[in-house]
C-alpha cells in the first residue's frame, strides 16, 4: 500500500487509472483542472491517451467517441462545464455507453467562485440532459480517499449498467490535501473493497435489448459486430425508428435497468439511529464530515441525535428514510436540493427542514444551534444574507 499527502484530484486520477481508464478528454477548469494535468502526465505510463478539446462539449463527445470504440474513458469538470456536457451525456445515456464523469462543484450559480466549494448540481446530475425517461447513477465521496474508491466504483457499475456515471464532488474534496492511501496488490484492493470489471463486446443482434437486465456488454463499434449508435430511438437491432412501441421499450430498459437493480448501487452511511433519534441529520459530500462532529458532539451531550450521509446519490437511498423524526438537510446551497428528495422520501408526517450555506462549511456551533431550536420547536428563520433556512 502506498500512502500519500495529495488532494483529490490526484486521489480520482489514480482510481480511474487503476480502474482501466486509458482516455481522458478534457477542458481545463477550476477545481478539476489538475485532474486533466494528472491525467495528461500519468496516462501515456500506461498506454492511454490524454486529449485537449476545445470546449467541455467537444470534451464529453471525445470520451464517449472512445468508449463507443472499446475504450475506458472519463471527463471531470466543474458546474459551469458539467451543464455544456447535456448533449453527449443524453446521447451517452440513451446509447448506453459506459464512461465515468467528474464534477467537482464550486458556487453558483453560472461560474460564481472559482475557489468556494458548493453543492448546487445536485439535481442536474440526476437531469444531465433533455427528453427524461431515463435514471441515472451519481456517487458523492466525502473524502480524498473515498473519491478514489468511488471513481473504481463508478467504472465498475458504468460497465454493469452500460450507462455514464456521475462522481458528484466539491472543491474542497478535489483541491484539499489529505491522507490517501492507493493499493498495489489485488489483495489490497480486494481488502479496500473495490470492484472492477473489464469491457466487454455486445455482439448483437439484439444490441439493445428492452430488458431490466444488467451486465448486458455495451455496444461497441469497429469490432465486426454490426453495431449501430444513434441518438434516436432505436429498434433491438439498433436502427433508428419513430414509433411509440419501440421507444416504450427502450426507455423501460433506461429507466428500470436502474430502478429494478438499486441493490447493487445503492450506499449510505448512518449513525446513532438505533435509538430513535429526535432529530437526523442528512447530509452528503465535506459539508456531512462537519455534520458528523456535531453529531458525536450532541452525543456527547446528551441529545438524541442521529445522522444518514447518502452516497449513493441516484437513485435516492430511499430505504434510509425509514423512521418518522424530524429531518434536518444540510446542504452547500441556499436553495435547497436534497431537502426535497428527503421530504418525498421521509414517513408520512415526519417534520423536514433545511440548513443550507453558500461558499463555506457550517460550523458545529451553528449546527447545535439549529438541533436547540428544533428540539425546542422554534422555526428556523434566514439569517440575513449569511445563510438560508427553512
Amino acid at each position: 500500500m502506498k500512502r500519500f499527502l495529495e488532494t483529490g484530484n490526484f486521489a480520482i486520477t489514480e482510481g480511474a487509472i487503476m480502474a482501466g481508464c486509458r482516455l481522458f478528454a478534457g477542458y481545463p477548469i477550476t477545481p478539476a483542472t489538475e485532474i486533466a494535468e494528472a491525467m495528461s502526465a500519468e496516462l501515456p505510463k500506461v498506454g492511454g491517451y490524454y486529449v485537449q478539446a476545445e470546449d467541455e462539449c467537444a470534451a464529453m463527445h471525445i470520451a464517449v467517441g472512445a468508449a463507443s470504440g472499446g475504450m475506458k474513458t472519463m471527463t471531470a469538470t466543474s458546474g459551469p462545464g458539467y451543464i455544456l456536457y447535456a448533449d453527449p451525456y443524453g446521447w451517452a445515456i440513451g446509447c448506453e455507453i459506459p464512461m465515468v464523469v467528474l464534477n467537482s462543484q464550486r458556487v453558483g450559480p453560472v461560474s460564481g467562485i472559482t475557489g468556494a466549494p458548493g453543492q448546487g448540481e445536485f439535481y442536474n446530475t440526476r437531469y444531465p440532459t433533455q427528453g427524461g425517461n431515463y435514471e441515472t447513477i451519481v456517487l458523492a465521496p466525502n473524502s480524498a480517499q473515498e473519491a478514489m474508491e468511488l471513481t473504481v466504483e463508478a467504472f465498475y457499475l458504468s460497465e454493469r449498467f452500460r450507462t455514464p456515471v456521475t462522481v458528484l464532488a466539491d472543491q474542497l474534496i478535489t483541491d484539499g490535501l489529505e491522507d490517501i492511501s492507493v493499493p498495489e496488490t489485488d489483495e489490497e484492493k480486494e481488502a479496500m473493497g473495490l470492484r472492477f470489471m473489464e469491457r466487454k463486446v455486445k455482439q448483437g443482434p439484439d444490441f439493445y435489448p428492452p430488458t431490466d437486465e444488467v451486465d448486458v456488454p455495451p455496444v461497441v463499434l469497429g469490432k465486426g459486430t454490426g453495431a449501430m449508435c444513434s441518438d434516436w430511438t432505436p429498434t433491438e437491432e439498433g436502427y433508428d425508428i419513430e414509433t411509440v412501441e419501440a421507444h416504450h421499450k427502450h426507455s423501460y430498459r433506461m429507466v428500470y435497468k436502474i430502478r429494478n437493480n438499486r441493490d447493487i448501487i445503492t450506499r449510505y452511511e448512518s449513525l446513532f439511529l438505533d435509538d430513535d433519534p429526535d432529530i437526523i441529520a442528512v447530509s452528503f459530500g465535506t459539508p456531512s464530515r462537519s455534520v458528523k462532529t456535531a453529531v458525536k458532539k450532541a452525543r456527547e451531550k446528551g441529545l438524541k441525535i442521529g445522522m444518514i450521509r447518502p452516497i449513493s446519490l441516484w437513485p435516492f437511498p430511499d430505504e434510509a428514510f425509514s423512521r418518522k423524526s424530524k429531518y434536518l438537510s444540510v446542504e452547500l446551497d441556499y436553495d435547497g436540493q436534497m431537502v426535497r428528495e428527503v421530504q418525498r422520501a421521509a414517513p408520512k408526517d415526519s417534520e423536514v427542514h433545511f440548513f443550507g450555506k453558500c461558499g463555506e462549511l457550517p460550523t458545529v456551533a451553528e449546527l447545535h444551534e439549529t438541533f436547540d431550536k428544533l428540539l425546542n420547536g422554534e422555526s428556523l428563520s434566514r439569517k440575513g444574507w449569511e445563510r438560508e433556512a427553512w
